[in-house]
């Protein structure tokens, strides 16, 4: 479970990070600014994945 938080918080850290950096790019900065939110969405996508969690759902997914 650590780890599964852990990967989330790497990738969507590094998807608003990308996000922002984005900003300052003179080249390319759309193709930047994707690419952090395909991040974001992977790091929620990721953490929704989770069996469990809230709602203690368990065959979330299958």
């Amino acid at each position: 479970m650590i780890v599964s938080f852990i990967i989330f918080l790497v990738l969507f850290l590094g998807g608003i990070w990308l996000m922002g950096f984005a900003q300052a790019l003179t080249t390319v900065p759309a193709l930047v600014f994707v690419a952090g939110l395909v991040l974001v969405c992977l790091s929620l996508a990721w953490i929704m994945r989770e069996r469990g969690g809230a709602t203690k759902r368990t065959k979330s997914w299958e």
